[in-house]
């Protein structure tokens, strides 16, 4: 082990008066500073009625501020080589780029200005709308996006803000105006709930006083925390069909809820899932599904952890022809892990893949970034890096078979979406 690497991150956190939450990591391997500006202001603060307004604000938060107008603002950026992302979650709205270090005090100080007094003008809003209705209209083309959505809507169903489509709908959309977003804004925008992770070429002391400078005289007040309940979803297997016809592929989305990530059998999971969907060209479910049967394009499963029950989402794309035989692989995959668990060899194989990759996920100042803010977020603290390698090689065979015994196809929601026909009903 390097001692770069013995180390660890080894982030400095500071909290700014006003509650901001300040992260800087130090490397200076290249002349360049990854800037990452979280808010919480996802999806989940949606109303009902409003679906869409994070995903359309972070369309628009950067076309005009308090200080410059949009074209000033394109121009600046441009003049740096500097491309703006925007990213919104179920949790968090993002506002993130990689500058030249010669050029970071200024683009803090822009993407500060976009957080804090965004102008959201009029033609702007209206311009991103359209084009977040077209987006919406490409995934309900897509069997893919369309399948995902689906079983979501079934994990999380009655309205429950993680089984609501993330971007909205046209309806819901087509409503939004600048004052929606204005008091969307408003309402949710303050340092309390802003999380600033700074990477590369700064010294830390620099990166935490810059940051003051831009956002210590923010003031708003606290929005008030989103409770989230429990997933109300049956413990029976639910099954939906969108047909469409004019697609040549058929797409599977196939999940259970688990736990949240801060149960202490998250790692557990972790190992689970990876042997179960990941592991090298996609564990079980690749191996079986995709390499020994010819029958998908992909087959694979992700775990993503979250404030409430995680979602654990197998995903498989086939021919038509293949989709019952695909489901019914799937279920025998889940039947043979939770029966059996996983084997000493096979734990050990996904310790060694998950603790491996480690320098690969955090080989960018972008990765370490969202790394950084993950743990933030989830409060995991500023050496989980160093932790984590510990964490799983802590988890026991039993453990993790336990994790697999959890599973059952009875209790599984699944989506099709693709050219295959829906049940045909039979009349009593």
């Amino acid at each position: 082990m390097t001692m770069a690497a013995a180390l660890g991150l080894a982030p400095v956190r500071r909290v700014l008066d006003n509650g901001a939450v300040v992260v800087v990591k130090e490397t200076h391997t290249t002349p360049a500073v990854t800037i990452s500006a979280a808010v919480r202001a996802g999806s989940i603060h949606e109303p009902d009625d409003r679906l869409g307004l994070a995903n359309l604000l972070s369309r628009v938060i950067d076309r005009g501020t308090a200080n410059l107008s949009a074209d000033q603002i394109a121009e600046a950026l441009d003049f740096r080589g500097v491309s703006l992302s925007t990213v919104t979650t179920r949790h968090m709205l993002l506002v993130g780029c990689t500058c030249l270090a010669e050029d970071f005090d200024f683009v803090l100080a822009l993407i500060g200005d976009m957080l804090v007094a965004p102008t959201l003008p009029a033609d702007e809003v209206v311009r991103r709308r359209d084009e977040l209705i077209t987006a919406i209209r490409q995934d309900q083309d897509n069997p893919a996006a369309v399948a995902m959505e689906g079983v979501f809507s079934q994990l999380y169903p009655d309205g429950h803000p993680y089984g609501r489509p993330s971007k909205g709908t046209v309806r819901s959309v087509e409503a939004l105006d600048r004052a929606a977003l204005s008091a969307f804004h408003a309402a949710l925008f303050a340092p309390s709930v802003l999380s600033l992770v700074i990477v590369g070429d700064v010294e830390s002391t620099q990166g935490v006083d810059a940051a003051a400078r831009v956002f210590g005289s923010w003031v708003a007040p606290a929005p008030p925390p989103v409770v989230l309940a429990s997933p109300s979803a049956g413990r029976t297997r639910r099954r939906s069909v969108v047909t469409m016809m004019n697609k040549s592929q058929a797409d599977i989305a196939y999940g259970f809820t688990t736990l949240p990530r801060s149960d202490p059998r998250f790692d557990a999971f972790t190992l689970m899932n990876n042997a179960l969907g990941q592991y090298s060209i996609g564990g079980r479910l690749g191996d079986s599904i995709r390499e020994r049967q010819g029958m998908a394009y992909y087959a694979f499963s992700t775990f993503e952890g979250d404030v409430i029950e995680s979602p654990l989402i197998v995903r498989a794309g086939v021919d038509p022809a293949n989709v019952d035989r695909a489901v019914a692989s799937i279920d025998e995959e889940i039947v043979k892990i939770a029966r059996e668990g996983l084997g000493e060899e096979e734990l050990a194989d996904c310790k060694r893949y998950l603790v491996g990759s480690m320098p690969r996920m955090l080989e960018t100042n972008g990765s370490i970034a969202r790394f950084l803010h993950t743990a933030e977020f989830f409060q995991l603290g500023l050496d989980y890096d160093l932790r984590l390698p510990e964490r799983l090689a802590a988890v026991t065979l039993d453990e993790a078979s336990a994790a697999a015994a959890t599973l059952t196809p009875d209790r599984a929601a699944l989506t099709i979406a693709g050219p295959y026909p829906p049940p045909v009903r039979q009349d009593a």
